[in-house]
């Protein structure tokens, strides 16, 4: 005889069926336009709240190679920041490498506010031996809840990489989950490397402009063919939301995708250059790395790039000592401090010894009471200057004034210095 309990169980399972059959039924009265044209890009629809949108996924193992890095030495970036003491925003100390979570979106419009929508959000992550990259694609404007609902079953994630997300990509994501929240996952708190800032500290003096594209051709050796500008992808969007064609989101899709694995490469390159693993590293990069760390208050990793790259030459091994002299003045190291913009007088470019200058001057005026050599130097950056603005056909600026100030006062306390030293000879002799 049949209990009560195993009856319940068999109806329980048919109801589970019956469930399960009328959703496949939803979705196969649910014409997808392209369907078979999806699927040839990796791409299945994602059904939710009698909608849907449609999910990419792709795989590269970690051999692969994407410009100047395979992404297994991603894997051993983030293994080098675990075993260094260096505290850095871009450090992944305490991270996994699966942890990080590449993140690009793709958008209506550069503006922000709820006019600009998001029609495709793409991330990639480590998964085993693999980068898994997952793109999530709003098929009309209507389907925000599938194309968030499938999202966010997906991210699990402690820290996004982005490139300006700071300022762009995220704060969208928030404005268009505002929007739907109440239907879909929460938002995880994720801590953020922003890789756009990080580019320009290093780059800013050889790149005409810090877009990724740029970075990509003439730092990372990445090289695209046929690639579509991001300008276009808003107009190649509405046309696809019009007609259901998909022929030009694929190139969309590849764009997003191109982007998302420079990010990893990107992130792995600045983590090279910032632990001083890169062995191709420029004279300037390194110089700019040590600037990194000096901004950030690290005075002893600051000195010791500034004192590796001291010891060589060029502009930049100048620069490092005027970096290396503003340290040593810091810690009021007044004669190291002081030999070092000496030194950086005699070799340097005309603006820097000016400011090499003004800084021995007021060494010697103020530390060695040595008022003759502080009128030297005051004097030697006051020729400097009126070269400058000769150049440039300006007769005189506030910082001319506040050089023959500096004169003015030097002179007054030589000739007083001197005095005192008469009427103190005058004395002894009676």
């Amino acid at each position: 005889m049949m209990t009560l309990k195993n009856k319940l169980n068999r109806l329980k399972s048919h109801l589970v069926r019956e469930e399960k059959s009328i959703q496949n039924e939803k979705q196969t009265v649910m014409e997808i336009p392209y369907l078979d044209e999806w699927k040839k890009e990796n791409t299945s629809p994602f059904f939710f709240d009698d909608s849907y949108c449609f999910v990419r996924e792709v795989a590269y193992p970690l051999s692969y190679q994407h410009g100047k890095y395979r992404f297994s030495d991603f894997i051993e970036a983030v293994h080098a920041w675990n075993h260094s003491d260096i505290s850095h925003p871009l450090s992944a100390a305490g991270y996994e490498p699966d942890d990080l979570f590449f993140f690009d979106t793709e958008t209506t419009g550069l503006g922000g506010g709820t006019g600009n929508t998001i029609f495709l959000l793409g991330h990639a992550s480590v998964s085993g031996s693999n980068i898994i990259l997952k793109q999530h694609i709003l098929p009309h404007p209507g389907a925000e809840i599938p194309l968030y609902q499938s999202f966010l079953e997906n991210v699990d994630y402690r820290t996004l990489v982005t490139y300006n997300g700071k300022s762009f990509d995220w704060p969208q994501v928030k404005t268009r989950h505002t929007l739907i929240r109440e239907h879909v996952p929460k938002l995880p708190p994720f801590g953020h490397f922003d890789l756009y800032h990080a580019a320009k500290r290093i780059w800013k003096h050889k790149l005409e402009n810090i877009k990724l594209s740029t970075v990509e051709k003439e730092i990372l050796e990445i090289e695209r063919k046929d690639d579509i500008p991001g300008f276009l992808a808003p107009m190649i969007y509405f046309d696809f939301v019009e007609r259901k064609n998909p022929e030009g989101m694929f190139g969309i899709l590849k764009h997003n995708e191109l982007d998302i694995l420079s990010l990893i490469t990107l992130y792995t390159h600045l983590s090279y250059q910032l632990l001083g693993l890169d062995a191709n590293q420029t004279k300037k990069e390194t110089y700019e790395v040590g600037r990194w760390y000096q901004a950030l208050g690290d005075s002893k990793l600051a000195q010791n790039v500034f004192s590796q790259l001291a010891e060589q030459t060029g502009p930049e091994a100048i620069s490092a000592k005027l970096a290396l002299a503003y340290e040593q003045k810091k810690q009021k190291n007044w004669d190291e401090a002081l030999s070092l913009f000496i030194e950086v007088c005699k070799h340097g470019t005309k603006k820097v010894q000016k400011e090499a200058s003004i800084e021995a001057a007021k060494l010697f005026e103020h530390r060695k009471k040595d008022y003759g050599q502080a009128l030297n130097y005051a004097e030697k950056a006051k020729t400097i200057h009126e070269e400058q603005l000769k150049v440039l056909r300006v007769k005189s600026d506030p910082f001319l004034a506040e050089l023959n100030k500096r004169i003015t006062r030097l002179t007054k306390k030589i000739t007083a210095s001197r005095d005192y030293q008469k009427q103190s000879f005058s004395n002894r002799e009676l």
